[in-house]
């Protein structure tokens, strides 16, 4: 949705956007008085716009975490704020009304007392403070807003306590219910046995759907107003990937444990990882977290760091409901019919001087998220999100002031989602992995497909702590996860079935054993490892293929002699990269009508086509090599179309990212002030430099913000982010970032007073107004 923020600007005042952008900048140096605080408070920026906030109680301390995030970022927080409200369509118009619905259906509708006291004890506190930052900041500022304010017009709302327990920075990390709805629409159009064999679980496992129910009319319909709303949220949805890994002091140069991390996520303007020091009384914790939320979600204190990546536990489950013939807000249970909870609401709506009422339906599975009447079917959505404790990351705050292993599993008790391996390491040289997620018990079933709301297939309950997945202090002296499957030999629980390929993880732990001990400089060079494992399985086959065709052959030399590695300057890269487009295609032809072959595609991944191509015996193996040959040609002429000089073919020259403002989609007389790049990339998304890319080869993932951390000095530590920690244009912080994350290149992450007094760029000073 946000692809349809349009300006009402006329095309003659853009000349002046740039004097208009920078004449509204946010104050940075001097001294602000506001109401509110009640001791002074001091934001030293630093050269890379982090701001380290000193503070002198915890209340002003997130008050000006506030503050800071609202100068920086006022207009995605306002942004944020409306999609987990459901309120966008009051700034973009009737194209915003499913959204709206979505967002509202999945709102935290229960006790507020026990959502509160699911997080840290005084989460409600620190959400008042930092919630009345932002305020502060929308008051302060009056009409000099951000200039995407002035182009839409209209002006930023106000923060409640409760918005930052909104519910749909959640979802999008739970899409294990979007899995099932394709998984059903497979099976329906395939038949169970090729779709099990087409696409196996990890671990294996015999799915079927449940006795009696029929999966015909299971369909994308069902996640219509789903997919409308995540294709609102600021960071887009797509399989998430990480990397993260730590290794004990034994491993390490220094004597002290080292910890790596690198969240993978849509790369967007502004980025979705805002930098931030909080110091206080109680605090002195260093990282990322998402703007719109207090504390910090990747870092360290003073005693512990960690890390995170996305474990992919199932936690979310998608119900079939019976409704009764003649009224659809009755639905069965047992033998009797039970009414839904129907809660109208009105959404007001853009250009229309109107609101539009909005009926939201609820069976004690959870919000109804479609219902086909002639069916008499409802879908309900069970997941972890509707429970207290619920909103995604908040449960950092206490994790961000754990010290040792014993208080950082307590922490973890209250984690819910969405859910992470968490990499631990501390000053007492101990090391740890954690998969940490409210964790569903299923006694009847898995998961993988919808369930009947009245078959007895209900969640009995939760993992506790003790029973997730978990290692501290190995005899291999390291831990790594990078999203594959991290069960662990004899676990008893099922906790998912559907996990990231291995390939990133095989390169990691390749570079995890090439040497005995390791310093930050090996780590950032293995976060940016870009060898691809497929890409050398499937140079193997092509050398079983003879060819004869003079002019593949040049090709076919430049592929037989490449070693995986996708650098900018890979001649092998565009060759590589159309091959695999083709081979997807030609092996999925014959399982697959056109409409159902993407989806099958992308849910087998590069196991499933590897899979496929596996060397059979006899005329098979011929039929195999003559696919491989065939699809080898389609690519070549592809690549040649691309690049009619082969001299300056490169994997860089048709690999770069561009971070796109959501104003320039729909108004591209804009880019030149908002969009940064194009920056050329290395690797794709099986390397463990990360680069999803889509069909124009365009980066649209992966790892902006990284951090490498040695325990042994904490200002040793060292970030990358980008495209900057500002979101507005001409700032000095909008887009200094990029450069150096393009190029590999990492800024320190000063954390002594010392330090950070060493790397000052701005000094604001915050003071009461009284």
């Amino acid at each position: 949705m946000l692809l349809i923020l349009t300006s009402h600007a006329p095309a003659a005042a853009q000349g002046k956007l740039q004097e208009r952008a920078k004449a509204v900048l946010a104050q940075l140096d001097g001294d602000i008085r506001l109401p509110g605080l009640k001791e002074p408070v001091e934001i030293l920026r630093d050269r890379w716009g982090v701001p380290h906030i000193y503070a002198k109680n915890s209340d002003d301390l997130f008050f000006a975490q506030g503050f800071a995030a609202a100068q920086d970022r006022l207009f995605q927080l306002d942004l944020w704020r409306r999609l987990t409200r459901g309120e966008t369509a009051a700034i973009v118009g009737p194209a915003g009304i499913e959204a709206d619905t979505f967002a509202r259906l999945i709102r935290y509708r229960g006790d507020m007392k026990a959502e509160w006291e699911s997080y840290s004890a005084d989460t409600q506190q620190i959400a008042i403070a930092f919630t009345s930052g932002i305020n502060a900041c929308i008051k302060h500022l009056g009409k000099r807003l951000p200039i995407e304010f002035e182009l839409l017009g209209y002006e930023p709302g106000l923060w409640q306590p409760e918005d930052i327990l909104g519910r749909m920075s959640g979802i999008v990390m739970s899409r294990n219910f979007t899995d099932e709805v394709v998984r059903a629409t497979l099976i329906d159009k395939l038949g169970l046995d090729k779709v099990r064999s087409l696409l196996p679980t990890d671990p294996p496992v015999d799915f079927a759907p449940a006795p009696g129910l029929d999966l015909k009319g299971i369909d994308q319909r069902i996640l219509k107003n789903y997919q409308n709303a995540i294709k609102a949220l600021p960071f887009k949805p797509s399989t998430t990937q990480s990397n993260n890994w730590v290794v004990a002091a034994s491993r390490s140069s220094s004597g002290k444990p080292l910890l790596a991390s690198d969240p993978h996520r849509a790369t967007t303007m502004p980025a979705l990882r805002y930098l931030v020091h909080l110091h206080a009384p109680g605090w002195n914790v260093i990282g990322a977290g998402e703007p719109a939320l207090p504390g910090v979600t990747i870092g360290h204190n003073e005693r512990i760091a960690w890390g995170v990546t996305i474990v992919g536990t199932d936690q979310a489950d998608i119900f079939v409901e019976e409704t009764k013939p003649g009224d659809a807000t009755q639905y069965k249970v047992g033998d009797d019919w039970q009414k839904m909870v129907v809660v109208k609401e009105q959404i007001r709506v853009k250009d229309k001087d109107a609101v539009q009422t909005v009926e939201l339906r609820f069976t004690r599975h959870g919000p109804v998220i479609y219902q086909d009447e002639k069916t008499q079917r409802a879908y309900a959505l069970k997941w972890v999100g509707s429970e207290p404790g619920g909103a995604g990351y908040l449960a950092s705050l206490a994790v961000g002031r754990a010290g040792n292993p014993k208080e950082f599993l307590k922490a973890l008790e209250a984690w819910k989602i969405p859910s992470l391996n968490f990499v631990y390491a501390d000053v007492d040289s101990n090391i740890g992995w954690v998969a940490a997620a409210a964790t569903p018990i299923r006694p009847k079933h898995d998961g993988l497909l919808p369930a009947p709301g009245n078959g007895g297939f209900e969640w009995t309950g939760y993992l506790g702590i003790n029973d997730l997945p978990q290692s501290f202090n190995p005899k291999s002296g390291w831990i790594a996860t990078a999203n594959h499957n991290i069960i662990p030999a004899g676990y008893k629980h099922a906790i998912g079935y559907e996990f990231s390929a291995p390939y990133r993880f095989e390169r990691i732990k390749l570079g995890l054993a090439a040497k005995e001990k390791f310093d930050l400089t090996d780590f950032q060079t293995l976060q940016h490892d870009h060898v691809s494992i497929p890409g050398q399985m499937l140079v193997q086959l092509l050398r079983q293929v003879k060819i004869d065709d003079p002019w593949l052959e040049p090709y076919a030399k430049i592929m037989r002699a490449w070693d995986g590695s996708l650098g900018r300057d890979s001649q092998a890269g565009p060759i590589y990269a159309y091959w695999l487009r083709t081979l997807q295609e030609a092996v999925y032809e014959p399982h697959a009508p056109p409409a159902l072959r993407q989806e099958l595609a992308a849910k087998s991944g590069m196991p499933g086509l590897l899979r496929a191509l596996e060397a059979p015996p006899g005329p098979s193996r011929q039929a195999r090599d003559q696919l491989l040959l065939k699809t080898f040609a389609v690519a070549v002429e592809q690549v040649k179309q691309r690049f009619p000089n082969p001299e300056k073919m490169r994997w860089g020259a048709m690999h770069t990212v561009t971070f796109r403002h959501p104003l320039t989609s729909a108004n591209p007389q804009y880019a030149k002030l908002f969009d940064v790049g194009p920056f050329e990339r290395t690797g794709d998304v099986n390397t463990p430099n990360n680069t999803r890319y889509d069909a124009t080869f365009q980066q649209v993932h992966g790892a902006t913000f990284r951090q490498v951390l040695d325990l042994a000095d904490w200002d040793k530590g060292m970030a990358t982010s980008a495209p900057g920690q500002s979101g507005q244009p001409l700032s000095p912080h909008y887009n200094d970032l990029a450069p150096l994350w393009a190029e590999g290149r990492y800024f320190p992450l000063a954390y002594s007073r010392a330090k950070v007094e060493e790397v000052t760029r701005h000094r604001l000073r915050l003071q009461p107004d009284r």
